[in-house]
């Protein structure tokens, strides 16, 4: 099976998606990945593109780097094309997919576990809640608050920091998170817990040190 390139087609343009409803072709996801294991670029291209922006935002949240996020994905979907036939439905696809992600980033941060610096995840990449308007000084404290948690996930070591962006920041089940991270529910409880305690403990004390200061 060769590889896709980038914007490669197995169908000419104009042509009607594979799955797409308006074009009478409502394709499941067997139906596709059947298609896609028998070599279906297109089939393999609207599959796994219902998952692109949300694959891209799991990896910014565990890299923390726009550009280099958008290099790991490209490896993901190459990934994912050489190993479609391979793929035996024991798993959803979006979990066998988000399972590639996952190995890909934290290969990524192994590449760079020797620089002094750590993952600069913002609040940005996170989600999460903005600072109240309304108040000035709830709004620095709450800015305080976003920044201090960004560390302490930005200093949790890989498994853990996969940990609670799965679970608390992505939103998924406990077995869906644990599938994808390749452990049993009980290994990634101990990590979730573990990963919660740790940001906990650092947010309080960055928060009482800036405060204090």
């Amino acid at each position: 099976m060769t590889p896709p390139s980038p914007g490669e087609r197995a169908s000419a343009p104009g042509d009607p998606a594979p799955g797409d409803p308006a074009a009478g072709d409502p394709a499941t996801e067997a139906e596709l990945i059947a298609r896609a294991q028998a070599g279906d670029v297109a089939a393999f291209e609207w599959l796994s593109g219902a998952y692109a922006d949300r694959l891209f935002m799991l990896l910014l949240r565990l890299l923390g780097d726009r550009d280099e996020a958008e290099d790991v994905a490209q490896e993901v979907m190459l990934r994912a094309w050489r190993g479609i036939g391979h793929f035996r439905g024991r798993s959803s696809y979006f979990t066998w997919l988000y399972r590639i992600a996952v190995n890909e980033a934290n290969r990524a941060l192994e590449k760079r576990a020797r620089r002094p610096a750590g993952v600069s995840l913002g609040p940005d990449e996170l989600q999460l809640p903005a600072p109240a308007a309304e108040e000035p000084s709830r709004q620095a404290e709450a800015s305080e608050l976003r920044m201090a948690l960004s560390r302490a996930l930005a200093e949790l070591p890989p498994p853990l920091r996969t940990a609670i962006v799965l679970r608390d920041v992505e939103g998924l089940s406990t077995q869906e998170a644990a599938d994808i991270a390749g452990v049993g529910q009980a290994a990634f409880k101990s990590r979730l817990h573990q990963a919660r305690l740790r940001v906990r403990d650092a947010v309080g004390e960055q928060v009482l040190a800036s405060a204090s200061g």
